[in-house]
């Protein structure tokens, strides 16, 4: 018997997520995943989930196998599932195995009332 077989563990990780249940994940404590936000620069300046990171589409790949073991559990998100969809299925194929598309990205996570940041820039 494993003593630490009583202590719960989060969910697995489903190919598609709702905004709920990446709040539950981050709720959880420590969660042991990373959000990536794959729209321009520009959009995730103005508004992205708290703890996003920024990887655009052009240079996720390059620059995820450089930051993020494959068996990290990622949620991405882009403009629309079809894009987040398409980037999902990008990391899938480069080896990544536990991905999930974060279906209605931002927009339906604000919705949600969620936490959200954003850059603030000060007047020089």
């Amino acid at each position: 018997m494993n003593i630490f077989s009583w202590i719960p563990t989060p969910p697995p990780l489903k190919p598609r997520s709702e905004p709920y249940e990446l709040k539950g994940r981050l709720d959880w404590g420590k969660p042991g995943l990373t959000i990536i936000d794959t729209r321009p620069l520009n959009d995730y300046n103005s508004e992205r989930i708290t703890g996003a990171i920024s990887f655009p589409g052009k240079e996720l790949i390059d620059r995820s196998l450089m930051a993020l073991e494959l068996t990290r559990d990622i949620y991405i998100y882009d403009e629309t599932d079809e894009q987040t969809a398409i980037v999902a299925t990008q990391l899938r194929e480069a080896g990544y195995q536990n991905v999930s598309e974060l279906i209605g990205g931002a927009e339906a996570w604000k919705a949600m009332g969620y936490p959200t940041e954003k850059v603030s820039i000060q007047a020089a």
